[in-house]
């Protein structure tokens, strides 16, 4: 089964309108935002995916969507579909976008075909 997987920020749009799973990280999981060192860095740097890789709870929520997408792909049509998943945050530059790379490495290790796409990822840090 093929799995796309979008990672974005409520603050730049709606989410996708076509995704089967939605995560909505924001008010549930620490926001390394509120952290002056890692507000101007994104999901590709080393130290935000720490922090988000630490963050209480985001480990057993991969591995819940997972088992959620494996569920997925055991349907009968499965094979006819592609399954989206997306994932977001206030700004999309942290949080969705590590826990949907990490997701999206946790699923391909499982033999899915997976196109992770960052939607919000390069957009400049939201002032709130």
């Amino acid at each position: 089964m093929h799995i796309l997987i979008t990672s974005f920020g409520h603050l730049h749009g709606p989410r996708p309108a076509d995704a089967h799973i939605v995560l909505d990280l924001r008010h549930h999981y620490r926001d390394p935002h509120a952290s002056k060192d890692l507000r101007e860095l994104t999901a590709h740097h080393r130290r935000v995916i720490k922090a988000v890789r630490r963050t209480p709870g985001i480990r057993p929520l991969i591995t819940a969507t997972v088992a959620q997408a494996q569920a997925y792909a055991a349907g009968p049509s499965a094979h006819q579909h592609t399954l989206h998943i997306a994932v977001g945050c206030a700004g999309g530059r942290h949080r969705a976008g590590v826990t949907a790379h990490l997701l999206a490495r946790r699923l391909r290790r499982r033999g899915h075909h997976v196109t992770l796409h960052h939607r919000d990822l390069h957009r400049p840090v939201v002032t709130r």
